[in-house]
């Protein structure tokens, strides 16, 4: 290539001057260009046996596989391998597209023709299948060859004639070159429409506002939730809480008049203490039971209420039991005792007249003493009698006083817990409106800076995209001249007619062949 005074210069050079000055924002292709070919295909194709058969015969020329180039690496020609067993499938094609992004000059070389008699078919739909996938290929020349054939010689001499026309067009540099623009500016171009429409971004986003959402819902849901939670625990609490006092205050009741049924005389003052203390027993086991039963509750609603006690509600109208105030029938019981004391005296006595005359006065003084005895003993018991009977109804009315008590202690109780576990619970739902909210601030900030991102790669693609796409025109039309199409047409046919004529001689006839 000359410039416009007629000197030489390099064709690279040549290259990066035209495209840069067409988009001088894009850096040229860092690529290093070895004078090698590479020689690639699918796995079990058959390339390494045709990389050592073309280095044997061409010995002048470096061979190399694709793990022999660095990365940045990128050889002057490529020969793509296919099989001869199959038709090339969309990974194949994509083996090419990796081998060939930097290089212009490409073969491909159908291996294995002779174990495969309907290689000519495979050969048409191979070449087919490439021209469909990309257009860069519908040019491409295909030869056969036989790399290691079981019988008969290696048969590469169509694929060398293709290889040393193709090299020796003095447009292979430039055309490389240009090649490896048409990459970068694909890519450049791919970068920006990926930036653009960014659907990472956009999943992304959707998931930020699911997230959103789920968040907000959360926070209307979860006080819903929260609050009928509570509302039925404390229900369930004043219930049970209920039935456990009054479950209590009857048995104590009960236990306390079986108590008092054998009580005696002496044993009343005792009693009426041992009756405070198991009244004050029960007092602390209700109370210890609401602060438990509380506490268990804000465990379960996981809120950090306070159950501490209140004061127990004072016992109104019921005080000592009257057994003092009894003197007009302590009389009735003494007349009738002494009425059945005299009886049994005189009953006594004339017994004693009948069995003894001469211990009549004896027998006299012994029934009286027996008469006294016997009305202190009717008096005596009757008036037990009565201290039990009230001692029952004072009983009855001491733990009817308790059970109202407690169930005014149990309302307050479970009412002061109810009024501080919604305080707790209004905490919490403050706190969660909070924390939400902030995640919410920051969601909507990331989204805008998504939303923000992707206007300024919408607008830099939009500013880019003119100049880039005008360049890979020319990129194009460049590669498209009528020169390289033809040189590419003639190696292409050439080389595709003597490599049928030397497979036929290598597989012999076949199924199909006229």
């Amino acid at each position: 290539m000359t410039d416009r005074d007629g000197a030489e210069t390099d064709p690279v050079v040549a290259v990066d001057a035209f495209v840069g000055a067409l988009v001088p924002d894009v850096r040229p292709p860092a690529v290093r260009r070895r004078d090698v070919v590479l020689v690639t295909g699918p796995w079990l194709a058959g390339s390494t046996s045709v990389a050592r058969l073309l280095a044997d015969r061409r010995p002048d020329v470096e061979f190399v596989e694709a793990d022999d180039l660095r990365p940045g690496e990128v050889p002057v020609a490529v020969v793509f391998v296919a099989s001869a067993a199959a038709p090339l499938t969309p990974s194949d094609c994509a083996v090419l597209d990796m081998a060939a992004a930097h290089t212009d000059v490409v073969i491909c070389a159908l291996a294995k023709i002779d174990a495969h008699r309907n290689f000519r078919d495979v050969l048409e739909a191979d070449r087919e299948a490439l021209a469909a996938h990309a257009p860069r290929y519908t040019r491409v020349p295909w030869v056969a060859v036989a790399a290691a054939p079981e019988l008969g010689e290696p048969r590469c001499e169509d694929l060398l004639t293709g290889l040393d026309t193709a090299l020796a067009d003095d447009t292979v540099s430039r055309r490389n070159r240009l090649r490896a623009w048409e990459f970068r500016l694909t890519s450049t171009v791919d970068q920006y429409d990926i930036a653009a429409d960014g659907a990472g971004r956009e999943a992304r986003m959707e998931a930020l506002r699911a997230e959103r959402d789920d968040a907000l819902r959360s926070v209307r849901v979860g006080r819903s939730e929260r609050a009928v939670a509570l509302r039925s625990q404390i229900q369930q609490a004043r219930v049970q809480l209920s039935y456990f006092a009054r479950n209590r205050c009857t048995s104590v009741r009960t236990e306390l008049q079986e108590d008092a049924a054998a009580v005696s005389r002496r044993g009343l003052p005792e009693f009426l203490a041992y009756v405070e203390r198991r009244i004050g027993t029960v007092v602390g086991e209700v109370d210890a039971g609401i602060t438990e039963h509380l506490s268990d509750v804000a465990a379960e609603l996981g809120l950090p209420a306070d159950p501490t006690a209140t004061p127990m509600a004072r016992q109104a109208g019921v005080g000592p039991p009257p057994l003092k105030s009894r003197r007009l029938e302590t009389r009735l019981t003494a007349l009738v005792g002494a009425g059945l004391g005299l009886g049994i005296a005189l009953t006594l006595s004339r017994l004693f007249a009948d069995l003894a005359p001469g211990l009549t006065a004896v027998g006299a003084v012994v029934c009286l003493l027996l008469g006294v005895a016997v009305t202190v003993w009717v008096v005596n018991t009757r008036s037990l009698l009565h201290d039990r009977a009230v001692l029952d109804r004072w009983l009855a009315e001491r733990t009817a006083g308790l059970r109202s008590a407690l169930d005014q202690t149990v309302a307050t109780r479970v009412l002061a817990a109810e009024m501080a576990l919604t305080s707790a619970l209004s905490q919490q739902a403050e706190a969660d409106a909070a924390r939400v909210a902030e995640r919410v601030r920051v969601i909507d900030a990331e989204l805008r800076a998504h939303e923000a991102a992707r206007l300024q790669a919408r607008a830099a693609r939009e500013a880019a995209g003119p100049a880039l796409r005008a360049a890979l025109s020319a990129v194009h039309r460049e590669l498209g001249t009528p020169e390289s199409d033809r040189n590419g047409h003639a190696v292409g046919d050439s080389v595709a007619e003597d490599a049928e004529q030397e497979s036929d001689a290598v597989a012999g006839p076949g199924p199909g062949r006229d």
